[in-house]
């Protein structure tokens, strides 16, 4: 289980998780799957009604896992480090570790996956129709017609459509959408900078998000509109979508102007040279009453043989040993190995030991020369950085 939720698996290496979020849209779709399910086969019994429902919201999130899953590996095709997956309540995010490095490589990641969805709506049509066979011949769109199908050929049908409209909907130019991602593509093509194009594809993508969310209000108060319809629900949702839009904009341009300022600065000038540590040999004891006790830190490299670094013990470390056995345990026996422990260079850009603070989702790394430790660099040295320099980020 992960901090947002619960990791499910791995798919080529690429880390799976679920945010406790996608469940109520699980729930959602699948319960208006079952609602037309049992209005199209009223003779099928509960059991069976909402075990197709369930299946087909299954496939449904396996689709939307395969949109992101082409965005991964483009991305690792090009280079670029992919950690997780993740699967909420708008769809799936892939977590990309580092921005593409040219306007190109930023077009292909974006556009692979509206098209894989495109593709898969195609796929699954046809298979639809072939399974339906006969049944098409004359068919309308009334319910007597649709009870004619079996529970595979509704559930391929249905999917069709909705993947074909999920990557139609994401080629919307509304930043940070794969369609905004698109035009921020062309947009860096045409200025020559990432975080101009960024500025502009957010610009864009924050004006669709509010026009989601007016649209929305106006389908609350019983507007109607075209292709949206008008209703509470439906209007709430619209405009919720908006919102959650408009705030990725932003905070995606905030993310480029972060790594922008921090772009070209050494962790050496942002490290702490100064680093509270513990030998390998320290009792649990010892490490309470004489370092965690005496300090504010909650986190120690652990030294072997002089200056090399062992790996780390945290505050949390301690918690897994019982207080009767401090004395006879060792730091080493708790402590987080080097092989696990992210660490960075003294000469490598700040930006990218960002990317290791947040892609691990931890609070400091230990900065490693020739195998020995030389410095600390926590998360409030960065954030004490770009409070000093934000001005650069008008």
């Amino acid at each position: 289980m992960g901090s947002s939720g619960l990791t499910v698996g791995r798919i080529f290496g690429i880390r799976i998780t679920i945010d406790w979020s996608w469940i109520f849209i699980f729930v959602l779709v699948a319960w208006n799957v079952g609602a037309s399910m049992a209005q199209i086969h009223p003779g099928w019994g509960s059991a069976a009604t909402w075990s197709v429902a369930i299946v087909a919201a299954l496939l449904f999130f396996a689709s939307v896992l395969a949109h992101e899953l082409a965005h991964s590996l483009v991305a690792r095709a090009q280079g670029l480090p992919v950690r997780t997956i993740t699967l909420f309540l708008f769809g799936g995010v892939s977590n990309i570790q580092r921005e593409p490095r040219t306007p190109g490589v930023e077009f292909l990641i974006a556009i692979v996956g509206p098209i894989t969805s495109i593709v898969l709506g195609v796929i699954f049509l046809v298979l639809g129709s072939i399974s339906a066979g006969t049944a098409l011949h004359g068919l309308g769109t009334t319910t007597t017609d649709l009870s004619h199908l079996s529970p595979l050929a509704i559930i391929l049908l249905w999917l069709g459509p909705i993947n074909i409209l999920l990557g139609l909907f994401n080629l919307i130019p509304g930043f940070p959408l794969d369609g905004g991602r698109v035009l921020r593509s062309i947009l860096w093509a045409a200025t020559g900078t990432l975080r101009t194009a960024t500025r502009w594809a957010s610009w864009v993508g924050q004006a669709i998000g509010w026009l989601m969310i007016v649209a929305g209000l106006a389908m609350i108060f019983g507007v109607q509109l075209p292709y949206f319809g008008t209703g509470f629900l439906s209007g709430l949702w619209l405009a919720f979508i908006g919102w959650f839009l408009n705030m990725a904009a932003i905070q995606s341009y905030r993310q480029v102007v972060i790594h922008d300022i921090l772009e070209g600065v050494p962790v050496a000038r942002l490290m702490r040279t100064t680093v509270p540590t513990v030998a390998a040999t320290t009792s649990i004891s010892d490490l309470v009453h004489e370092h965690i006790m005496g300090s504010d830190a909650r986190c120690f490299p652990v030294l072997r043989d002089g200056d090399r670094l062992a790996g780390l013990v945290c505050l949390d470390d301690v918690r897994t040993v019982p207080r009767d056995a401090w004395d006879t345990t060792t730091v080493q026996q708790i402590m987080t190995p080097m092989e696990k422990v992210a660490t960075v260079a003294p000469q490598e850009d700040a930006s990218e030991a960002l990317n290791q603070l947040t892609g691990r989702d931890v609070n400091q790394v230990p900065v490693i020369q020739d195998g020995r430790l030389v410095g600390m660099l926590q998360r409030r040295d960065v954030l004490r950085w770009l409070q000093l320099h934000g001005e650069r980020a008008a």
